[in-house]
């Protein structure tokens, strides 16, 4: 199994604004092969920012990563960002291989 995660800075008072953002969007990940399971989570409040992450499940890396290459991914993320002006600079990626 293979966890994908994006950390997200968001700009203290504006987290109403991305919950609902991710909320209703359409994620596209439905009937992608090798898909597992999707949750936003919300971390600690910090000083200028809350951090958010997108945490994903997918069978393989090779299933994200094909995911990533395709129609689905760019439906997910199109107009993405509009919305710039809620973050502290740009989400950070992080992938890890399951090993228990």
């Amino acid at each position: 199994m293979y966890i994908a995660m994006n950390r997200f800075k968001i700009i203290l008072g504006r987290e109403t604004e991305f919950e609902k953002i991710w909320k209703e969007r359409d994620t596209h990940l439905d009937d992608v092969p090798g898909f597992k399971k999707f949750n936003l989570i919300k971390g600690k409040k910090q000083d200028t920012f809350r951090l958010y992450a997108s945490h994903s499940e997918w069978n393989s890396e090779q299933d994200f990563v094909n995911w990533t290459k395709s129609d689905a991914f760019r439906q997910a993320h199109k107009g993405a960002g509009q919305h710039s002006d809620i973050y502290l600079g740009h989400p950070v990626f992080e992938g890890f291989e399951v090993i228990i």
